[in-house]
């Protein structure tokens, strides 16, 4: 009975870890990670009644093609991407306007196999449910 106990003190405290990390350090004080290594963006997505929202986001390329992918618990940005995919992307104090597209298939098996998520990075993000990625295709 003992070791159910702390088993469920452990099982609480990575629970709350979790929701503090994602919530707080991720969600509301969105770090920048350039200098781990971690190249980044800034998406602007629009809702429903126009209004701007920014997420700072982890970013990769495959095949020369920019990707982002929704792998946290919060995923509004992304819901609001694939209801008005017209974002806008800031990379490095460069803005540019760009198309979201889902990438599901084929392409998403390639992608994803090429740019896995650590199990470090899972483990900090709580196992969170499978990712989504988009693809960033530039607007013309």
């Amino acid at each position: 009975m003992k070791v159910l106990k702390w088993v469920g003190v452990i099982v609480a405290v990575y629970v709350a870890f979790v929701v503090v990390f994602e919530t707080l350090f991720l969600g509301l004080y969105q770090p920048k990670l350039e200098r781990t290594s971690i190249p980044m963006l800034v998406i602007a997505t629009t809702d429903d009644s126009g209004v701007p929202r920014e997420r700072r986001l982890a970013r990769f390329e495959t095949d020369g093609k920019l990707y982002v992918s929704a792998h946290h618990w919060p995923r509004g940005w992304y819901s609001r991407a694939l209801e008005n995919p017209n974002v806008r992307v800031e990379i490095d104090g460069v803005v540019a306007d760009y198309i979201a597209a889902a990438v599901e298939g084929e392409e998403f098996e390639r992608v994803a196999a090429e740019n896995p998520l650590p199990l470090p990075i899972l483990f900090l993000m709580g196992f969170p449910p499978p990712r989504d990625i988009l693809r960033l295709d530039p607007a013309m």
